[in-house]
């Protein structure tokens, strides 16, 4: 093979054609290039850039706030003996690291604040958000969330990665573009792949995280990207775990929150009313997060003057809620009431692991609890504790997922619903001390399998999926709990989405972000609504015969992204429709200084048109006059007469630039009245057109699976209207 690519490289050296062409690399990397590309393709360069890129970045923001953690912890431990030391320290450290996030996100990219599901909902529909998918946003999600997950608030990261990896894939597809050309997979497509490898790496959930990514993302998905999805996030989560084993952090490749409930009998039938109750319970507790959350939103945004000096001193407000989520958690505190010193993934490992608490309660700990011994108390009953751990972290959670720092919901509510869930299963443990009978043999109630199903649930119930129970699956490493599962979360999820809209949807409606709401099967009525009763009649439009002053006037007086092209005012045949940016470039290359001097020609050669000339390229006409005036009168000008001349040059001179402007706006007068000129303009010759009777339901399901923003209706190819986003929307709604 090496003797070949000798041989190659010494025939392509003397190759005069290539040679022609200005290559500046060597042929021999351009042809092993081509190579290459050609033989892996450009989705399995891509795919595996951005799985390799992804789980690098996870792993790093990882290992950081895991550092930080440990350091915020160690610092508490080590001013042990000294309370008010300790609570100063307790509070300084996560009050720094919100301020830094907030303040640093502010400063390089607003837009990288909150979760960013909302954001790539509505991009995914067509919608285009300025700078949400930029190198620039994507720094500052990075830095600011790992500041953010590393002062141990109740925040989530899976949200802000799903943003993290999708700027990522966009990014790389355009350094894809640079070498290999166009890259030819769709924008839509690239970040849909980018959402399931967000979800994928994060927790190392690979089958939960494609089918997550396309829940919340996506109304219609295209099945053509699934084997994509699958490998990139694959290829992250393994990578990402190996490198938990290269750090030590993991004895080998397992699952992040490793389970051993038992397989033989992991649960009864006598449990499933329970299951059914834990399924039903979290829907309405998922359906009440997303309405406190969506309030105190909205409290915030109500024009008032504590609001109004809120968002004039914006550090205040994630200083105050730290500040008290902080002083709550205070393990000497209040906080031994409700493990207030456990991290978020040490408390899934405590309330997921096999010990049965109200059995170990008041008699000596066994080897092997670890973190589970925050929840025993000597005074207080498990139960007392499980009940305001949840209760004070539902609104912490709730509370803290609004401050303007990158955070995600996700990981709360999953922590919420495994102590809810743990909560009943200890309950169920009391009630059946024993275990329960079954052909002969008494099997123990297992606690963790109910906080697993519990935290599948809550999370389901919140963001409206069911693929959470799949990724319980892979998170814990046993599907012994499948069924019982997946009854909890479809329970949760019929409750919930009667009640509430998805944590998603509702910050899309806070926000007032152009979505297009879904349409459920009950809306029956929307078959008798079409399009000519939504559409706007009044359109505006362009024609062969529009003159460049009604060009100007048309891009003065809207801010339409795109205008429709007709062949004439009276019959109104719809020809195609054409960008601003094109009609803005045209209409200001017509009326160009260039294009002015061009068409007076250059070969005049009195004194005034060389001064006109001279102005016209940027020289100041004004010194110009001066200085020509001044060789006219240096012969004549004398001592005595030296304030006349001056008198007069500047007399001159303003006539000479007045009398400039007025031949510059006749020039604009006479070229205003010509029609424009469509060869210099692309135009798109089949813009997305609609008839009168379309259906809303039908229009409503063409704008979500191509995601239009617009389309024009028209009737036997006359142009009769417009139907926008904006329209469907609110007759949806």
């Amino acid at each position: 093979t090496r003797l070949l690519t000798e041989k190659q490289c010494k025939s392509n050296s003397g190759d005069s054609s290539i040679a022609k062409r200005g290559h500046n690399r060597p042929t021999c990397v351009a042809r092993i290039q081509r190579y290459i590309i050609t033989k892996l393709g450009e989705d399995w360069l891509f795919l595996v850039l951005l799985g390799l890129t992804m789980a690098l970045v996870s792993w790093s923001m990882d290992y950081a706030s895991a550092k930080s953690l440990q350091a915020y912890k160690w610092v508490h431990a080590e001013l042990k003996g000294n309370v008010a030391l300790q609570y100063l320290a307790w509070i300084t450290y996560p009050v720094i690291l919100i301020t830094f996030s907030s303040v640093f996100c502010n400063l390089v990219a607003p837009q990288s604040i909150g979760s960013g599901i909302p954001e790539l909902k509505t991009i995914l529909r067509g919608v285009v958000l300025k700078e949400y998918l930029t190198l620039k946003a994507f720094i500052a999600k990075v830095i600011g969330l790992t500041a953010a997950l590393g002062s141990g608030m109740p925040l989530g990261k899976e949200g802000p990665f799903v943003h993290i990896a999708s700027i990522c894939a966009a990014v790389l597809s355009k350094i894809m573009s640079i070498f290999t050309g166009v890259y030819e997979v769709g924008t839509n497509n690239i970040l849909t792949v980018g959402c399931a490898v967000g979800v994928g790496c994060c927790f190392g959930t690979p089958l939960g995280g494609v089918l997550f990514s396309i829940e919340v993302t996506s109304t219609y998905f295209a099945v053509r990207n699934y084997w994509r999805g699958y490998f990139a996030a694959t290829f992250s989560a393994f990578i990402f775990r190996v490198l938990s084993v290269w750090n030590k952090d993991a004895v080998t490749i397992t699952a992040l929150f490793r389970t051993n409930f038992r397989m033989d009998f992991p649960f009864d039938l006598q449990e499933l009313p329970a299951f059914a109750i834990i399924g039903i319970s979290c829907g309405f507790l998922g359906a009440f997060f997303v309405y406190l959350n969506r309030q105190v939103v909205l409290v915030m945004r109500r024009q008032t003057k504590l609001t109004r000096f809120l968002t004039k001193h914006r550090l205040i407000y994630p200083f105050v809620v730290t500040l008290v989520i902080a002083t709550f958690t205070f393990p000497p505190g209040f906080g031994q009431f409700m493990a207030g010193e456990l991290m978020p993934r040490e408390c899934i490992n405590s309330l997921f692991d096999n010990f049965t608490w109200t059995k170990i309660e008041g008699s000596v700990n066994p080897p092997g609890l670890g973190h589970s011994t925050v929840w025993l108390h000597p005074h207080v009953s498990v139960f007392l504790i499980l009940l305001l751990f949840f209760i004070m972290k539902f609104w912490m959670s709730a509370v803290s997922t609004t401050m303007p720092i990158p955070s995600g919901a996700f990981m709360p509510v999953f922590i919420l619903g495994a102590a809810f869930g743990r909560l009943v299963g200890e309950i169920m443990a009391t009630l059946f001390p024993n275990g329960i009978l079954f052909d002969g043999i008494i099997y123990r109630i297992l606690p963790g399998g109910y906080a697993v199903i519990g935290a599948a649930a809550m999370t389901g119930a919140v963001t409206h999926t069911v693929s959470t129970a799949v990724i319980c699956f892979e998170l814990t490493g046993q599907i012994s709990h499948i069924l019982p599962m997946m009854v909890a979360v479809i329970l949760a999820n019929m409750v919930a989405q009667g009640l509430q809209p998805s944590l998603y949807d509702s910050i899309i409606q806070v926000k007032k972000l152009p979505y297009l709401p879904e349409l459920g099967f009950g809306h029956i009525s929307k078959y008798n609504i079409f399009v000519e009763d939504i559409m706007v009649r009044k359109v505006k439009f362009l024609s062969p015969q529009s003159t460049y002053r009604e060009l100007t006037h048309l891009l003065q007086s809207t801010s339409l992204k795109t205008f429709p092209l007709v062949d004439s005012k009276e019959s109104m045949i719809l020809l195609g429709s054409i960008e601003r940016f094109e009609l803005q470039a045209a209409c200001d290359w017509w009326l160009s200084a260039e294009r002015r001097v061009f068409n007076q020609g250059q070969g005049s050669k009195n004194m005034w048109d060389t001064s006109f000339t001279l102005k016209d390229r940027g020289e100041n006409g004004e010194k110009v006059a001066r200085k020509t005036l001044c060789r006219f009168f240096s012969s004549n000008s004398s001592a005595s007469g030296h304030m006349d001349s001056e008198f007069l040059l500047s007399v001159t001179s303003y006539y000479i630039i007045v009398h400039w402007l007025l031949q510059i706006k006749a020039w604009e007068e006479v070229e205003l009245v010509k029609p424009i000129n469509l060869e210099q303009i692309r135009v798109d010759p089949s813009p997305f057109q609609l008839v009168e009777r379309t259906s809303l339901h039908k229009t409503h399901t063409l704008f979500s699976l191509l995601g239009l923003s617009h389309a024009y209706v028209t009737s036997i190819g006359k142009l009769v209207g417009v139907v926008a986003l904006k329209e469907v929307r609110v007759h949806i709604i």
